[in-house]
């Protein structure tokens, strides 16, 4: 069986998937993009009625909140920590709201998750939050997780979701975690400024020579970037 097949196999017969999507594909830069939210739901609809457990790892608070600030008198430019803190805040209502109300056209219940990745160290907290998403997952419910912002500052300036996607699939012991993105995927250089980049169809996570290759945040709202996705698969 080669890889390709391997993949296909794995997917198809996966019971339980976690699904993370970043920053950079949920909004159109400044604000949430909410047909790119509805795709997303319809096809994760779609795994659900097959009968498969379905996590949710989504960010996009910040961007959400920037919108519903954007409605203020002023306008908040919602920059700097405290100001991205606040729009998380904000956003976080709007992005449950929106997940919310996608799903149930589906006839789906949702459930608001916020963790950081403290909360995942420490034992008695960790077991809690699996028997918590195991008891969701089991009423048939998809829990939309998503980094605790407002509290976890290091993890709006450097942090990402990515990571506690793979944390999350452990958690739950998930079958498969898909990382989407709004690249191609992993190439053996940055192929904007390197023209003989070459695609990584397949890989073996813990490769080191896969982290040389990553490079780092493409845009102003993702956390993350190519590294955090290795890294992720890695762990």
């Amino acid at each position: 069986m080669n890889w390709q097949e391997e993949r296909d196999a794995t997917l198809r017969e996966a019971r339980c998937v976690v699904v993370k999507v970043g920053s950079a594909v949920l909004s159109t830069g400044s604000e949430l993009n909410l047909p790119v939210l509805d795709n997303l739901v319809n096809q994760l609809a779609v795994l659900s009625r097959q009968g498969r457990r379905v996590v949710l790892v989504s960010s996009g608070a910040v961007a959400a909140g920037r919108t519903a600030l954007k409605k203020l008198p002023g306008e908040p430019a919602a920059v700097g920590l405290s100001g991205k803190q606040a729009a998380a805040a904000v956003g976080q209502m709007g992005l449950a709201q929106a997940y919310e109300e996608h799903f149930g056209r589906h006839g789906i219940k949702t459930a608001q998750v916020l963790l950081t990745h403290a909360n995942l160290a420490d034992r008695e907290q960790y077991l809690n939050a699996r028997m918590t998403l195991i008891e969701l997952l089991g009423l048939g419910i998809v829990p939309v997780i998503n980094e605790n912002d407002t509290v976890v500052t290091e993890e709006i300036k450097v942090g990402d979701n990515d990571t506690l996607g793979a944390l999350v699939t452990n958690l739950v012991e998930a079958d498969v975690l898909v990382i989407l993105t709004d690249q191609r995927g992993l190439f053996t250089a940055d192929p904007r400024s390197n023209p003989d980049a070459e695609f990584v169809q397949f890989a073996q996570a813990g490769d080191p020579a896969l982290e040389k290759m990553a490079g780092g945040a493409a845009s102003t709202l993702s956390k993350g970037g190519m590294i955090t996705k290795i890294l992720a698969a890695k762990r």
